[in-house]
């Protein structure tokens, strides 16, 4: 086929998907619908906000469509209107078979694990709470159960220490829309062999997955490994973020998020959740092994600051982190 008679269809809502929109266009490939989330009321006001994708396909005047139910059947005449020959999915929510199976090349979608392992919504966190060394990126066909369909391409990415969400996220967004492009141009060519996944397990290999993330999770629990937490904080920050209920002098229980860490293993006697500071320049919280020293916080009511500043504006003395109840 004709890079010129190629017509895509792109569905995403965060950034991470905006990335890989521009790289299509970019390449001079012809979008002619791009489904996005519905607008939401944002703030105090109230504000109409738009998801970052729509605000992309604006700006480049591409058609957008933005249903409430995907099986919606005006939705999927206009879907069929559209006349794409091929699909790319980039974060967003599962579709129906009546969408991924109408362009004659497929449906593809570009996943931010190395599957098989690390399915689900939030890969990018998940391998950074595990303290993974390498992760990687993932085209493949959908099907009718969530990532599991057959493998187009594959890229891997080494993961750094002092990597959080924010930075592996970026990077991996970037790799990603070169990835979406490579895998557009192998099915344009007739050449993409997908593969079963099943041809990607190792011997005894443990797939470990990566569900969505809710509040709960990001409950620190002080009794663990100093590493296992430092790796905890890392893998949800800046968002959805790590937090526990810091105990004070006044007998204040203060939700305080922790954005940024680092760990010490050493022998101590104190318990899980002491915390131990100078008042000025640092806040150690003892652990299982430990310490980790914490970089950067927010309590209610303020902005996130480094640890130095938030001690010179805080004035109570500060006595430990409450445990998370298993």
């Amino acid at each position: 086929m004709e890079k010129q008679e190629l017509r895509i269809v792109f569905m995403g809502t965060p950034d991470f998907a905006v990335a890989s929109l521009s790289a299509i266009v970019e390449s001079g490939y012809t979008v002619v619908g791009v489904i996005t989330a519905p607008d939401k009321e944002a703030g105090r006001g109230k504000k109409i906000r738009f998801s970052a994708v729509k605000e992309f396909a604006l700006e480049h005047k591409l058609p957008v469509l933005q249903p409430e139910k995907l099986k919606n059947e005006h939705f999927l005449q206009q879907l069929i209107k559209l006349k794409a020959n091929l699909q790319v999915v980039v974060a967003f929510r599962m579709l129906p078979e009546a969408v991924w199976d109408m362009p004659e090349l497929g449906t593809f979608n570009l996943h931010a694990s190395l599957l098989p392992q690390y399915r689900g919504a939030a890969p990018i966190n998940h391998v950074l709470i595990r303290g993974e060394k390498t992760t990687g990126l993932t085209t493949f066909f959908l099907d009718k159960e969530i990532d599991t369909g057959k493998i187009i391409e594959q890229v891997e990415i080494a993961i750094d220490e002092k990597d959080n969400f924010e930075m592996l996220h970026d990077r991996m967004m970037e790799v990603g829309a070169q990835l979406v492009v490579k895998t557009i141009e192998k099915i344009r060519m007739g050449k993409a062999e997908a593969v079963d996944q099943s041809k990607f397990i190792k011997t005894n290999e443990v797939l470990f997955p990566a569900p969505k993330i809710f509040k709960e999770f990001c409950h620190i629990n002080w009794g663990q490994p100093s590493r296992e937490i430092y790796n905890f904080i890392r893998g949800l920050s800046p968002y959805p973020v790590a937090y526990s209920f810091m105990e004070t002098s006044d007998e204040e229980k203060l939700l305080t998020k922790v954005y940024k860490a680092d760990f010490e293993i050493t022998t101590h006697n104190l318990k899980p959740g002491k915390i131990l500071t100078n008042g000025k320049n640092y806040i150690k919280v003892a652990t299982k092994d430990g310490y980790i020293q914490i970089l950067e916080l927010q309590i209610p009511g303020k902005k996130r600051l480094s640890t130095d500043d938030f001690l010179r504006g805080f004035h109570q003395e500060m006595i430990s982190f409450s445990r998370k109840k298993d």
